[in-house]
């Protein structure tokens, strides 16, 4: 599986959601607190064209977001079956 790596604030009840789903699947990622991490929220904000969308995704080099949360669009973006 690819490296992923979340990013995500501890307000956003959208990466709660997000979290849960990758945890209940077993996925493994990253996940970086853009509360504690300003450069973080700078790359955010640049990689969705001026806005602060969290959870974002970046997986080898891609990056997306998933707000609103969406369990079937992140499963498709992460290309997981629903097995």
């Amino acid at each position: 599986m690819a490296k992923i790596r979340m990013y995500s604030s501890p307000w956003c009840g959208d990466c709660w959601r997000a979290k849960r789903f990758l945890d209940s699947r077993g996925v493994e990622y990253e996940q970086i607190n853009i509360a504690q991490n300003p450069e973080a929220v700078d790359l955010i904000i640049e990689k969705n064209g001026g806005k602060r969308k969290v959870p974002t995704f970046e997986v080898n080099g891609r990056w997306f977001a998933v707000s609103p949360f969406d369990p079937a669009t992140l499963e498709a973006q992460l290309e997981l079956s629903s097995a």
